[in-house]
């Protein structure tokens, strides 16, 4: 058994936030992901800073550090390493496993590639529902009165059925 196999999708599915409107994962789970200290994480990325644009990484803010905390249930910046933490986005994670060099970085890499993918098309498939839903929804909106009329026609099909009727036919003179 692989050590990937040991991490289960969820578990990296839990790792993942919404920071700047980009799902990202933090410096230290991905540190704890890939078998590595956290800064060593960090000291290769600061060697190989030219592989990390801003779209694949991005230090927090001390508001979006408070933000973290408060929010995703860690306990303390210091869960976080004490320091502003660095953020990476799907590519960012990829470019990790390529600095870092370890079979495990490599595989663990691409599990969580795995894990972003499939959120990726669960988002599509959800956005695709939304707008069948709203098709559906512009094409019964207006239909409101027409539906009324015909829920009053039944009411009269109601009303005239009450009132009794006279038979036709032989009648005896019983009746």
């Amino acid at each position: 058994m692989a050590d990937t196999d040991l991490v289960p999708q969820e578990t990296i599915l839990r790792k993942i936030y919404v920071v700047r409107d980009q799902r990202v994962m933090l410096d230290r789970d991905l540190a704890e992901l890939y078998g590595v200290k956290a800064i060593r994480l960090r000291e290769q990325v600061k060697r190989n800073a030219e592989r990390f644009p801003e779209n694949f990484m991005f230090q927090l803010t001390e508001e979006e550090t408070e933000t973290m905390v408060s929010q995703n249930a860690i306990p303390s910046k210091q869960q976080l390493g004490g320091t502003l933490p660095y953020v990476f986005t799907e590519h960012g994670v990829l470019q990790l496993a390529n600095v870092l060099r370890s079979g495990r970085a490599v595989q663990m890499s691409i599990s969580i590639i795995e894990v972003f993918v499939k959120m990726r098309e669960m988002l599509l498939t959800h956005k695709d529902l939304l707008i069948e839903m709203e098709e559906i929804r512009k094409k019964v909106s207006g239909q409101d009165d027409k539906i009324e009329l015909i829920f009053n026609y039944l009411k009269q099909f109601i009303k005239e059925q009450k009132s009794p009727r006279v038979s036709i036919g032989f009648k005896h003179k019983e009746e």
